[in-house]
């Protein structure tokens, strides 16, 4: 039997907010599934939660709420965090990604969701 996990869209304000949605969807109430790219695509791949056999499902409903709550604005404000802590021979290509997604451009932080949802576990989304 499918197992599902459901992403209530409105519920999603902010990356941070994600992983506290997303955790608790798959593994209930303080559940964790993933707290960056990387261990969320850990996490998709099987043994925190979900099916073994890989047999699941996210729904994501009202996704529209979430794709514009992980916006640019989101993606800038993960991009200027992100290049604050990076080694300063990487700052540049940071900052010009930064520059980008303040200007409207690029992908936005929830593409780099669906991306690795879609990587990790494809066909298994399902925006609603």
């Amino acid at each position: 039997m499918t197992a599902t996990y459901v992403i209530e869209g409105r519920e999603v304000t902010s990356l941070e907010r994600f992983w506290r949605v997303i955790g608790e969807a798959v593994n209930g109430p303080g559940g964790y599934f993933g707290s960056n790219l990387d261990a969320f695509a850990d996490c998709l791949r099987g043994g925190h939660g979900t099916p073994d056999d890989g047999d699941f499902v996210i729904e994501w409903h009202d996704h529209e709420a979430s794709r514009e709550a992980l916006g640019h604005a989101e993606t800038a404000r993960r991009l200027q965090a992100r290049r604050d802590r990076a080694h300063p021979a990487n700052r540049a290509a940071i900052q010009a990604e930064l520059d980008r997604a303040a200007a409207g451009l690029g992908p936005t932080v929830f593409d780099w969701l669906v991306e690795v949802i879609e990587a990790e576990a494809p066909g298994r989304l399902r925006l609603l």
